[in-house]
């Protein structure tokens, strides 16, 4: 009974996470000149598009899935390179997320002082969670093994031939990032990545 609980209230935030991560991706490729995502129907909020249903059910059973990648191609980028151009895109994911985060401790702070009333006694228990998944959906997205953002965020800040081996190891990615998840490596990693910008936000809204 707990379980289904807890899955009640933490499922909005992870599916509002997820979607407008996804969705800010598509929306910066958009912007620079891509219109890829848009013609796939991803370029909008409505969580379904985004979902892989096997990274959800995994999600749901075990705590750990994916969403449905917006697919990019770089080729129609506009007045900016493509590795500039597939930095941006790669970077807009986790930037979402930490803006929702931001908005949630905004939302946090305002509410705190009216504690007692029903709605708020409502809203603050989805609160929490959507500030949380949010930064550790940024913090396990800034990680720079393909096919995560921060992989593309590095290459995109390397000289030519470290962007062409970030790339090159690709093919390696999936991999990699079982076995981070396997050992437990990625807990060790994220977990000071979420303190850090929780910290960072909580010091401009607080």
């Amino acid at each position: 009974m707990q379980y289904l609980i807890d899955t009640v209230i933490w499922l909005p935030a992870i599916l509002i996470g997820l979607t407008f991560h996804e969705y800010a991706h598509g929306k910066a490729a958009y912007m620079l000149g891509d219109d890829t995502a848009y013609h796939q129907g991803r370029l909008t909020l409505n969580p379904f598009p985004h979902i892989d249903w096997m990274g959800f059910f995994m999600l749901i059973i075990f705590k750990f899935g994916w969403a449905k990648p917006v697919q990019v191609n770089p080729l129609n980028f506009k007045n900016i390179s493509m590795k500039q151009g597939m930095m941006l895109v790669s970077i807009a994911g986790p930037a979402m997320n930490m803006l929702i985060a931001l908005v949630g401790l905004i939302l946090l702070k305002f509410l705190l002082p009216m504690q007692g009333q029903d709605w708020v006694n409502l809203l603050l228990p989805l609160l929490i969670p959507l500030i949380q998944i949010n930064l550790i959906l940024a913090a396990f997205n800034l990680i720079p093994v393909p096919p995560l953002d921060g992989s593309k965020i590095l290459a995109g800040l390397l000289p030519d031939a470290g962007t062409r081996l970030m790339y090159s190891l690709e093919q390696y990615g999936p991999m990699l990032l079982l076995l981070l998840i396997v050992t437990g490596l990625t807990g060790k990693i994220i977990w000071p990545i979420v303190n850090f910008l929780y910290s960072l936000l909580y010091s401009i809204v607080f």
